[in-house]
């Protein structure tokens, strides 16, 4: 069995997007703010902590049309797209970002094509797209969080070989028995049996 296969979820419109490959590398970053407070006599400053910054994940993407001939940016336009306003929403999706157990809720910051080889008419079949992805919280739930848990708000979650809705209501809220919950916002009618791949929403408690 090759190796699993990154991909981007579209929350807003349930699009899946594959990686043509797999990241060679991915960097998650995250920091926190402080304050510099000057006190008169004193050798330095004290600090003060703000707030917590929002995680970030950031890497980069390779794709390679040359064998099939066509061009590259039928396939990264999906991901460059990810920036767009959603009407339903009025603001950009927000996305999941899933390779094996990373599972990342997230919105495109930025991204960048690097566009290294073309057809003898100019078209491009070879790009390496520079991603950040921003960690996404509803606002909602940053004001409340203190402290704050899983079971609290929303996220998604992609479907694992062997996976069964009460394991990850177990995982989830602590509770198998509360997989009714997850089937029922799924709409998925029998429990026994769930797709691998499959984008299910967990929805909060609170």
């Amino acid at each position: 069995m090759g190796l699993e296969k990154a991909f981007i979820v579209n929350t807003v419109t349930g699009d899946k997007i594959e990686v043509l490959f797999n990241p060679a590398e991915y960097t998650f970053e995250k920091s926190n703010r402080f304050a510099e407070v000057g006190i008169p006599g004193t050798g330095s400053p004290f600090l003060q902590f703000v707030r917590g910054d929002i995680k970030r994940l950031s890497t980069e993407l390779f794709f390679d049309t040359y064998e099939k001939r066509t061009d590259v940016r039928e396939y990264t336009n999906k991901i460059v797209g990810l920036l767009d306003i959603e009407p339903s929403t009025h603001a950009p999706p927000v996305c999941l970002f899933s390779w094996s157990k990373v599972q990342f809720t997230c919105v495109l910051e930025n991204v960048s094509q690097r566009f290294t080889m073309f057809l003898e008419s100019g078209i491009p079949v070879r790009t390496t797209l520079s991603v950040i992805f921003k960690e996404y919280n509803a606002p909602e739930i940053e004001t409340r969080r203190s402290p704050l848990h899983a079971s609290d708000y929303t996220t998604y979650r992609v479907v694992k070989e062997g996976d069964t809705l009460s394991g990850i209501a177990g995982e989830e809220y602590k509770d198998p028995g509360k997989w009714r919950l997850i089937a029922d916002f799924n709409g998925i009618d029998n429990p026994i049996i769930l797709k691998s791949g499959q984008v299910l929403t967990i929805p909060g408690l609170s």
